[in-house]
């Protein structure tokens, strides 16, 4: 059956053996967008927030920000224990942090239902903790709705997915959906921010699977 894997899957750390963390962001307050030239950490006027987790943020940050209507990308750390975590405190599966990108949209040229759609198109929702190569807690899909209604779209988007993954013989869809308030997100580090921007041949492939819905 797709989505399946021949190893033991990695393991949410208990909150208790969790990394500690820090007080402050790690990323600068002044850091500018590669593409858009605003401040990341802005939400321009007129736009809604979105936050998604499908593997490796860098390749995913690249696709939000060229979809239309999308008009501001930054990438970050979602779901998990450890406040304001380093990337490498992360990687080492101790913080139970997903690699998140937050998305800011003008809701006049793309919807929220649109995006879930790039959303479950882009990458394999069935695999766990993992998509393709990169294995880890930190790669798990998941969904962090910053209201009722983000809510009430992700979680009608997940059901028709699911018939769509199992018609199309996958398993079933292991997407998180948890609610933004419950899942701070922390930002990643500067050089992390349009990483795929700074570093035009870096590694971070899309993992479709060619299922759509709709």
């Amino acid at each position: 059956m797709f989505g399946s894997w021949g190893m033991i899957q990695p393991r949410m750390v208990d909150p208790r053996l969790a990394l500690p963390g820090r007080d402050r962001s790690i990323l600068p307050e002044g850091a500018t967008h590669d593409i858009f030239g605003t401040n990341v950490l802005d939400t321009p006027e007129g736009s809604e927030v979105a936050y998604f987790a499908l593997g490796c943020f860098w390749g995913e940050e690249k696709m939000f920000w060229n979809t239309p209507g999308v008009t501001n990308t930054a990438v970050g750390y979602m779901g998990g224990y450890t406040p304001n975590p380093t990337y490498e405190e992360v990687c080492s599966g101790r913080t139970g942090h997903a690699e998140a990108v937050r998305v800011t949209y003008d809701p006049a040229m793309v919807s929220y239902d649109e995006l879930l759609r790039v959303f479950f198109e882009a990458h394999d929702p069935t695999q766990g903790f993992r998509q393709g190569n990169d294995v880890g807690t930190q790669y798990r899909s998941a969904l962090y709705p910053v209201d009722e209604a983000q809510a009430a779209a992700a979680a009608a988007a997940k059901e028709r997915y699911q018939e769509a993954f199992a018609a199309a013989g996958y398993g079933d869809i292991t997407t998180e959906i948890v609610a933004a308030d419950d899942a701070p997100f922390y930002w990643a580090e500067a050089y992390h921010q349009q990483y795929l921007e700074k570093n035009p041949n870096g590694y971070c492939p899309i993992h479709a699977t060619g299922v759509t819905c709709g």
